[in-house]
């Protein structure tokens, strides 16, 4: 599975409110449930897996991969995009605040690897990301993110 099969330009937030990593995630978690990706429940465990292990999700300066176990309410492997209007510290000693939230439900295992390695090149190209942290729209946020340019992804 490809990261644009995971992640869709209609499952992209920019200028997104948020006053701590919470509601960050909460924010962001909203999207997985708006597209039947995942139940409430995921969002709620997500928020307590940080609580629970700490900030490990900050995965680079400024980026957060919010996520749980797939048994928490996934019913289908998916992400989504928010990057938030002002940056909020998640509590990690190095990469705070972010701006980049990216929660990922995934099945199990293995589905999402391929969407992983892609989405770790795209987030360590700095021109990759710094097109992301300037796009106007979902949709130039979604080419960023993705490098996809598909016409019919405009939709």
């Amino acid at each position: 599975m490809e990261l644009k099969d995971l992640l869709s330009p209609q499952h992209v937030r920019l200028g997104v409110r948020a006053s701590d990593w919470r509601s960050a995630v909460t924010e962001a978690g909203r999207l997985l449930v708006d597209s039947g990706a995942v139940t409430d429940g995921y969002v709620h465990a997500m928020i307590r897996t940080v609580e629970t292990l700490g900030p490990y999700v900050v995965i680079a300066p400024g980026i957060a991969m919010p996520h749980a176990r797939p048994e928490d309410g996934v019913s289908r492997t998916a992400m989504a995009l928010v990057r938030l209007a002002s940056a909020v510290p998640f509590g990690h000693p190095t990469n705070d605040p972010v701006d980049l939230v990216i929660p990922l439900a995934a099945v199990d295992p293995d589905s999402h690897v391929r969407a992983m390695a892609q989405l770790a090149e795209r987030l360590s190209d700095p021109e990759a990301l710094s097109r992301l942290r300037a796009a106007r729209t979902p949709h130039e946020a979604w080419v960023a993110l993705t490098g996809r340019h598909d016409q019919e992804e405009r939709r």
